[in-house]
């Protein structure tokens, strides 16, 4: 199996949005609302997993201060984290579980380099096989930090709104049904995250809810 089409610029982003739009309506309904699509490209490698470990069930202000001292004391390497204990990550304010979580990432050996390389299954499967990393984190890793165009996070709550709300669904499509309707979107799953994202804000602001 191969990478495929990696999300690099503000363009590849319009080309997905461009196919999405001629080939179902309601996209290009939405994109009317949305305007253009962000990029949403983010950094890869160790230190954005282990944030994405910090703000697991916590509120943005909370992990954004969390982040900054472990930051601040230099805990963003596998090198460091591993050269600490539990102890000393739970001083910088990291629950006991998520000290044990960001021991188990730096201590698993992640080739991240690699990871670029490797099919999208294949980057879940070896992402998911360390402790606290799911599914959802691994899928928006791979859409988001590897830049992959058919990535997809059924899983996510946002989308899953969205995708109701769009589609006029009678109910949140569950993980597995919206995997299933996404199919219809690949190769630009990706895409079309970014799409019903974006207009899951755009809606929600129309309802005074955000």
């Amino acid at each position: 199996m191969t990478v495929g089409r990696i999300i690099e610029s503000d363009a590849c982003v319009a080309e997905g949005a461009a196919w999405l739009a001629a080939r179902e309506p309601r996209f290009a309904r939405a994109l009317e609302e949305t305007g253009p699509l962000p990029l949403r490209r983010r950094p890869d490698g160790f230190a954005h997993l282990l944030s994405a470990i910090v703000s697991q069930q916590v509120s943005v202000a909370s992990a954004r201060a969390i982040w900054a001292r472990l930051d601040a004391a230099g805990m963003v390497s596998p090198e460091a984290v591993a050269a600490v204990g539990e102890d000393d990550l739970r001083a910088l304010g990291l629950s006991r579980q998520k000290a044990s979580y960001a021991l188990a990432l730096a201590g698993a050996g992640i080739d991240y380099d690699a990871l670029r390389h490797m099919p999208d299954d294949e980057v879940v499967k070896t992402l998911v096989a360390v402790k606290g990393i799911g599914v959802w984190t691994a899928e928006i890793y791979a859409m988001f930090s590897l830049g992959r165009a058919d990535a997809f996070a059924p899983g996510d709550l946002a989308l899953q709104e969205a995708a109701r709300m769009l589609f006029q669904l009678d109910s949140r499509p569950k993980e597995r049904a919206l995997r299933q309707m996404a199919q219809d979107w690949s190769p630009w799953r990706s895409v079309a995250a970014r799409l019903l994202f974006a207009y899951y804000h755009v809606a929600k602001k129309r309802e005074g809810l955000a």
